[in-house]
């Protein structure tokens, strides 16, 4: 039997959002730009009340009254996918690493490339930290929000952890 999804835009200082839970409560989407969300799941329902966790937290995000989230998340991907989805949860408030030390963390030091691939295909952005991952050089590359927001992200969390704004801090 197939589980009842449901959707709703998610209001941030960053921006519209839009988040899909099922009905547990799990997370299994949180997209960048609400845009067009209500086309992602033709069967999920717009419920504002069933999603009304998700907007309280980030709202604490925000306020710099929150670091970690805490939800279930159901994200479905390929194997190698959710070992860097799991990897990222593990990447500190505050703080960025590299896709090549992500690599490293889940057993294939070579596969740079590939987490930066899964770390693409994160269906729970911001929940799953993916923006604090940058390139070994130390710059900002790719991130499905635009860099702007990811900047901004990573800026927002360096102040809120009382840190000064360093790419590899």
């Amino acid at each position: 039997m197939t589980s009842k999804h449901y959707w709703a835009p998610i209001h941030s200082t960053f921006g519209n959002f839009a988040a899909w839970v099922d009905e547990d409560g799990a997370l299994l989407r949180f997209y960048l730009r609400a845009e067009g969300a209500e086309a992602v799941d033709l069967s999920a329902e717009r419920n504002e009340k069933r999603l009304a966790p998700v907007q309280r937290q980030v709202a604490e995000y925000d306020a710099g009254k929150r670091q970690n989230f805490e939800f279930e998340r159901r994200a479905e991907g390929p194997d190698f996918h959710r070992q860097v989805w799991e990897a990222l949860m593990g990447i500190p408030f505050g703080t960025t690493t590299s896709y090549g030390a992500i690599a490293r963390q889940v057993g294939q030091p070579n596969a740079a490339r590939a987490v930066g691939v899964a770390n693409g295909a994160n269906p729970i952005s911001l929940i799953v930290p993916c923006h604090r991952v940058i390139g070994s050089d130390g710059s900002l590359t790719g991130y499905g929000g635009g860099l702007p927001l990811k900047q901004a992200l990573l800026v927002h969390e360096a102040r809120v952890a009382g840190r000064p704004f360093d790419l590899f801090a």
